[in-house]
């Protein structure tokens, strides 16, 4: 990169936010997917663009000036606009729209606060959406776009492992199993579905607790989906004994270092000599692409400003380091799918 290069880059992240919101609103806006529609006529004029979607000549026209240099469309002699490939991506590939509504619903006011944030080792962001000490308290209690768009990102990045992780753990043929940061109850969920025996204890937050069993009854669960409520940062969480297999998939991230020893150490207190306790995470140092990482480590910024203030995404040297500390050691280290890492833990 020669410097007038550098340069450009540097303006571009100068002027990121506008980009950001530039693109929040052609998509909100319907502009992309019109622009889209239309590409088998070479696409459509700016004009054309204002009259179809009922929008004014100078709104349209500067989203699509400012689309244009940030290779988001293109335009050709005739005026006529079309997606570039970035554009497409942008407005079409799941994982990038479901990034952009959590960096719009969920992160963006809050990253306002990111420098009170590395000072003080808390949430400072987290008062743009709620009074709470972190996100999890308040996360049945988000407007309906906020939590749609965190539960989507979360979601997202677990969901496609679950099958190929169900497999693996039910080749150990638990008969309970706790789920360690339930969520909704998707994965105790579908666990009752895949194995008709397994009795899945979620352990979580009252808040989320609820509403996690309320959907095991709705899905018919009622009797083979229990909850424990706990708060893992009070002074004296504990779990029940009993667990043939604690399951924990993207929740330790949640924490900082000191915070993870403690939950590993508790459910290792919790544990039998024969039960095993599974990680699942999407380590920073395991990705194959680039873009993997950059997504890991802006997540990093969200749990700082907004989540918890002291947790991020972890590489797997730290996690190893870890899980021997808290008196645990590695059984069996699994590849599932494109992101994440299997970490199969027992006893010392």
């Amino acid at each position: 990169m020669n410097a007038v290069e550098a340069l450009e880059e540097a303006h571009r992240i100068a002027f990121a936010p506008f980009v950001f919101q530039a693109s929040v609103s052609l998509r909100k806006l319907g502009i992309l997917d019109y622009i889209f529609d239309q590409r088998i006529t070479g696409g459509p004029t700016a004009e054309e663009i204002s009259q179809k979607l009922s929008l004014s000549p100078y709104g349209v026209g500067v989203l699509l000036e400012i689309a244009q240099t940030s290779n988001i469309v293109s335009k050709n002699d005739a005026e006529q606009y079309e997606l570039t490939k970035v554009g497409y991506f942008l407005n079409y590939n799941e994982t990038a729209s479901v990034n952009l509504n959590f960096a719009h619903d969920v992160c963006y006011k809050g990253l306002f606060h990111l420098n009170e944030s590395i000072k003080t080792g808390k949430p400072e962001g987290l008062k743009e959406l709620g009074q709470w000490p972190t996100i999890y308290e308040g996360l049945s209690k988000l407007k309906p776009a906020e939590q749609k768009s965190w539960f989507d990102f979360d979601h997202h990045y677990s969901d496609d492992i679950f099958a190929e992780a169900l497999e693996k753990i039910f080749e150990r043929k638990p008969k309970t199993l706790f789920d360690i940061g339930g969520n909704t109850g998707k994965f105790s969920i579908k666990c009752c579905n895949f194995n008709e025996e397994v009795h899945v204890k979620i352990v979580d937050l009252p808040g989320q607790l609820n509403m996690a069993l309320a959907n095991a009854e709705s899905n018919g669960f009622k009797d083979r989906i229990s909850g424990h409520p706990i708060d893992w940062l009070s002074k004296n969480p504990q779990i029940p004994s009993g667990a043939d297999l604690i399951w924990m998939c993207q929740f330790l991230d949640c924490f900082s270092e000191e915070e993870i020893v403690k939950v590993l150490s508790i459910c290792a207190n919790s544990m039998d000599d024969d039960a095993e306790l599974v990680i699942v995470e999407t380590f920073t140092d395991r990705q194959t692409f680039r873009a993997s990482q950059f997504i890991l480590e802006a997540t990093s910024l969200y749990f700082t400003v907004l989540a918890n203030g002291n947790s991020k995404m972890y590489p797997a040297s730290v996690f190893m380091k870890l899980i021997d500390k808290a008196g645990l050691k590695l059984k069996e280290d699994i590849q599932l799918g494109e992101y994440h890492t299997m970490l199969i833990c027992e006893k010392k």
